[in-house]
């Protein structure tokens, strides 16, 4: 990995937004994603991004997640500049500090739930892998669907593949995309109760994205976003 300088954050502060924006051009000219973001998250903060369709919630998180590139603006993202990291660098960073949740969960098909849970540690040459992706799957309340494959599989019991997943790999932030968006109502708020509790045990920051005001309320601060400009945070 190439070298970059470290950013004197208090290490308290695990991520640290400014003047963040994103623009696109379109036959119509330039169209303003998100216009001078600016916020600080403190370690183990749960904090929910809310908003309107189409307000730029899902950029800001893939922005935060170094999966786009801002327009201008900065983040840094527990102690590095993200955008100063070539991106080799960044997914190296994003693995070693970052677990993320999908509404559409992003299982890998053709591996079964142990082995999706697996990947990411034998990504990072874990040589227990197998030993703690069964455990975390016990930990979801899969214990005894370790070899089923994703077809096989309820969205429920996906997207608690897909938390066991990110959880394994302990990671210092979890970003959340919708997470319950493509279950129903009381099997979408059972996975938020098992997301919170997890986060609580593993004292992780978490970020995610909701439509759903009941899911915003347990978070300890919702980040407003308005046509793309963050309107409150609180």
């Amino acid at each position: 990995m190439s070298q970059n300088p470290v950013v004197p954050l208090s290490s308290a502060i695990v991520v640290q937004v400014q003047g963040l924006g994103k623009s696109v051009e379109d036959s119509s000219g330039t169209l303003d994603i998100l216009h001078k973001i600016d916020f600080t998250l403190q370690a183990g903060e749960t904090v929910a991004i809310v908003g309107a369709s189409g307000s730029g919630k899902s950029t800001l998180l893939s922005l935060l997640a170094g999966l786009d590139v801002p327009s201008h603006g900065s983040v840094q993202l527990c102690g590095l500049d993200l955008f100063s990291l070539n991106e080799d660098d960044r997914a190296a960073h994003r693995a070693a500090n970052l677990g993320f949740v999908f509404q559409s969960f992003q299982l890998l098909s053709h591996l079964s739930a142990i082995e999706n849970v697996m990947l990411p540690l034998e990504l990072r040459g874990v040589r227990d892998a197998r030993q703690q992706a069964a455990a975390m799957l016990e930990r979801v309340g899969l214990g005894k669907r370790l070899s089923h494959k994703p077809v096989t599989l309820s969205g429920g019991e996906q997207q608690r593949v897909a938390l066991a997943r990110a959880f394994v790999v302990q990671p210092k932030v979890l970003m959340a995309d919708e997470p319950t968006g493509s279950l129903d109502h009381a099997t979408g708020h059972a996975v938020m109760d098992l997301m919170f509790e997890l986060n609580r045990e593993a004292g992780t920051t978490l970020i995610l994205v909701t439509h759903d005001p009941l899911i915003a309320s347990r978070c300890g601060r919702s980040l407003r976003i308005d046509a793309g400009r963050l309107v409150s945070e609180g």
